[in-house]
């Protein structure tokens, strides 16, 4: 996820590109259908929030142009509070069987979205003709929706995570803003040195509730060359040294040197409300962080740079890459499944439309220019389309992630089960932010039963 996307987190968090489709929508419908005109309705969930008016309009009218342009097809977003970037919502709902006919998730979500019953199998459905880039679009992604060789969701973000750091902050602590920390040792140094600036800033912080804390522990362990899990997805594989570094880094930040501010059990909104408002100094995250910090927390995204993930004593090993896509609720008619289709195709995957519209977004104010989201196969036809789209339109300065961009991590995948590990991983990461006599080895043995009990009850 990004901003987990947080839900990225993806995100993190994360609204993709320009930020559209990862929040919330603002307006309930009927159900889909077969209307007695003959039209094809069909409901799609994670439209803006209201107070996003802009990002919002945008929507709007991309719906209306569509439908414009595909007179027999009626598209109707439904509100689901906050369920589209919050994980543990978003299994409520799918339990509760209130998903949309179209409806967002991670790729972390397939395995839960499978075992709910309520996915549609739309691998004869995705065609040329339905979604045009199909074929310059990453079969990484392709493969991330698949099981069984069966295709369950259209991707339409990915990120991997770096080290965002605000340059205004980097430069009251003295700290060279073209050179971030490229090790944990040296971010607990700066840390310390942004956090002496005072006024409850800190210099490092983390998130460590709603399955976004088990998230970085993912990221954070990957860079010190572990996995969550054996090879053979069976156990787990993160109560070892490894692991243990990971929360010791944290602990020693957070009361070792109280670089990390007093508020812990931080969330996507809450860690990134705080960056919006020049209180944090670094965090791990993706590179549309920095869109919602802009578009969501009112920050300012010329503040703001990215580097590498660091590692313990040298280059990270690896970072956590993933995404998001639309999946189809079991039953749709093939019309509808291929409405759903045509609508992602036009608001999501079409170089200069929907979130690659960076025409409409420039003068908007909407960061152009992050390198993110990466959708299209390098060479292919529609990544070129979007990169010249993108060069042409800029309006952020490309060197604030020269760093990231020039010093690529290897990317791993996130593990099977992933959110539900995540929830588990969550208490390790909330004991060492929260209690200084915090015992390491008892959290993670917790932990690592926790997550083979889990996982036993999934073979």
């Amino acid at each position: 996820m990004s901003v987990p996307q947080y839900r990225r987190v993806a995100a993190m968090a994360l609204a993709a590109g320009l930020g559209l489709g990862l929040t919330a929508c603002s307006t309930k419908s009927d159900d889909g259908g077969t209307t007695a005109a003959g039209k094809v309705t069909i409901t799609v969930d994670c439209q803006p929030v209201g107070s996003q008016k802009e990002l919002l309009a945008n929507w709007n009218d991309d719906v209306a142009e569509f439908q414009r342009q595909n007179p027999d097809i009626v598209v109707k977003s439904v509100s689901v509070g906050e369920q589209c970037n919050n994980p543990p919502d978003f299994t409520a709902r799918l339990a509760g069987g209130t998903v949309t006919d179209v409806f967002y998730g991670y790729m972390t979500d397939l395995q839960q979205v499978l075992d709910s019953g309520q996915a549609m199998d739309v691998t004869e459905l995705v065609t040329k003709e339905t979604v045009p880039t199909w074929d310059s679009v990453d079969p990484a992604l392709k493969e991330a929706f698949s099981d069984g060789g069966k295709l369950y969701a259209v991707p339409v973000k990915n990120y991997s995570m770096g080290l965002v750091y605000n340059k205004v902050l980097f430069q009251q602590a003295g700290l060279d803003v073209n050179n971030p920390p490229r090790t944990w040792p040296e971010v607990r140094a700066a840390a310390k040195k942004i956090a002496a600036l005072g006024n409850g800033i800190a210099g490092y912080a983390e998130y460590s509730a709603g399955n976004t804390g088990g998230w970085h522990f993912t990221s954070l362990l990957y860079s010190q060359g572990g996995q969550i899990l054996t090879p053979d997805g069976k156990k787990a594989d993160f109560n070892n040294a490894l692991g243990k570094q990971v929360l010791q880094n944290l602990k020693d930040m957070r009361y070792g040197d109280n670089s990390m501010g007093a508020r812990q059990l931080l969330q996507w909104g809450d860690l990134l409300t705080n960056a919006g408002a020049g209180r944090v100094g670094m965090f791990v995250g993706a590179p549309d962080a920095t869109q919602a910090i802009v578009s969501q927390f009112q920050g300012k995204f010329q503040d703001w740079a990215m580097g590498p993930l660091p590692g313990q004593d040298g280059p990270a090993k690896g970072t956590l890459g993933g995404g998001e896509g639309y999946f189809f609720k079991k039953g749709l008619t093939p019309e509808q499944v291929e409405a759903g289709l045509k609508w992602i195709a036009y608001q999501k995957l079409t170089p200069g439309k929907g979130q690659f519209d960076y025409v409409r977004a420039k003068p908007q104010n909407y960061p152009v220019g992050l390198p993110q989201p990466l959708l299209f196969s390098n060479g292919s036809d529609a990544q070129k389309q979007e990169l010249a789209l993108r060069k042409a339109n800029a309006n952020v300065d490309t060197a604030n992630f020269a760093a990231f961009e020039t010093n690529p991590v290897p990317i791993k995948g996130e593990p099977r089960n992933a959110q539900a590990i995540y929830a588990v991983l969550d208490a390790a990461m909330s004991g060492v932010l929260t209690n200084p006599n915090a015992n390491i080895d008892a959290l993670l043995k917790t932990a690592e039963d926790k997550v083979n009990q889990l996982l036993a009850t999934q073979s």
